[in-house]
């Protein structure tokens, strides 16, 4: 009887430690399994970047800049770009404190940013990114203007102007109010402008609805058919519909903003290179930061086209990677 009853425990035993056994296996295969299929769905980057990127500055620069984070953070969902249009000088006063990584410009720096950012030991590397030809628009059922001069533009820009009605300009156009739009005095474009056209930075008549914002710009010109304004050439080609481009003339003949013009340089003296400022030495340190850099300066010539500006040529491009992998160093 004892035999039996120690027989009917070993078994019992063997039978728990068996069940005990063939139970882990199946877990593990089934975790095994569930972990192999989590890689597969999953397609997790390779370099599993991660981190946040603050971008701020130029609204000219910003349609690009904004392309080609969007389809950076595709790449890599675990970075986050943030892209602001505080305009050049409003980003770079961010830039210089140190709260941005990137800073999007539509002018170089200046000397008294270059002196904030010494003072806050912001060290910074800037690359060209594209070429812009600032663009003077009208509303598309303006028939008059044919082309404006620099003179002209000068006439209507300039600080005091007397130009208040289109006749005022040329004596057989409309005896209409002229409704002026322009960017804000924190903007590249802005700077650019007035010290091309009016002969000096900054210098420029106060009463025009001016915004940061150049779709707000878009929009008022569109809008009003006695209005005239200017901004990045990306607006106006995002809106040819709604708009109609002024040719300039500089001296040799009205020329029109176009990506041949724009690029061999003859509409003058609109053309201009865009930028962007890094921070050299988060640069050196964060390894999302480098790759978006470089995803940045290797697709713009991409992106640039699609938003309406035109690339930089292919030694810019090759000048533009060395001084990325010198900053590194």
């Amino acid at each position: 009887m004892k035999r039996v009853k120690r027989l009917f425990h070993l078994v019992a035993v063997l039978t728990l430690v068996m069940a005990t056994m063939i139970g882990c296996g199946q877990a593990q295969g089934t975790n095994e399994q569930a972990g192999n299929q989590g890689q597969q769905a999953g397609e997790q980057p390779k370099d599993q970047l991660s981190g946040a990127i603050a971008v701020d500055g130029s609204s000219t620069v910003y349609p690009l800049t904004e392309a080609i984070a969007e389809a950076f953070m595709g790449e890599h969902p675990g970075v986050q770009v943030t892209v602001g249009e505080s305009g050049t000088g409003g980003g770079f006063k961010k830039f210089t404190a140190g709260e941005t990584q990137v800073s999007n410009a539509s002018r170089p720096i200046k000397d008294e940013e270059k002196q904030a950012a010494q003072q806050n030991n912001v060290k910074y590397v800037d690359f060209t990114v594209a070429i812009d030809g600032i663009t003077v628009v009208v509303n598309p059922q303006n028939t008059w203007v044919d082309h404006l001069t620099v003179e002209e533009l000068k006439k209507i820009w300039e600080p005091n102007s007397k130009v208040k009605k289109w006749s005022d300009i040329r004596p057989n156009w409309p005896n209409e109010e002229i409704k002026l739009y322009g960017p804000g005095t924190a903007s590249g474009t802005f700077d650019y402008f007035t010290e091309e056209i009016v002969g000096e930075a900054k210098k420029s008549r106060a009463d025009y609805t001016q915004s940061e914002d150049d779709n707000v710009l878009v929009q008022g010109v569109a809008g009003d058919k006695y209005a005239l304004g200017y901004f990045g050439y990306a607006y106006y080609v995002e809106n040819k519909d709604k708009l109609k481009a002024v040719p300039i003339d500089a001296g040799s003949g009205p020329v029109a903003p176009t990506d041949e013009t724009i690029n061999n340089g003859t509409y003058k003296p609109l053309s201009r290179p865009l930028f962007i400022y890094v921070n050299a030495d988060m640069l050196k340190q964060r390894k999302e930061l480098q790759a978006f850099v470089k995803f940045y300066l290797e697709r713009a010539a991409e992106y640039a086209k699609q938003v309406g500006y035109l690339p930089v040529p292919d030694n810019v491009k090759a000048e533009n990677l060395k001084k990325f992998e010198d900053a590194l160093k």
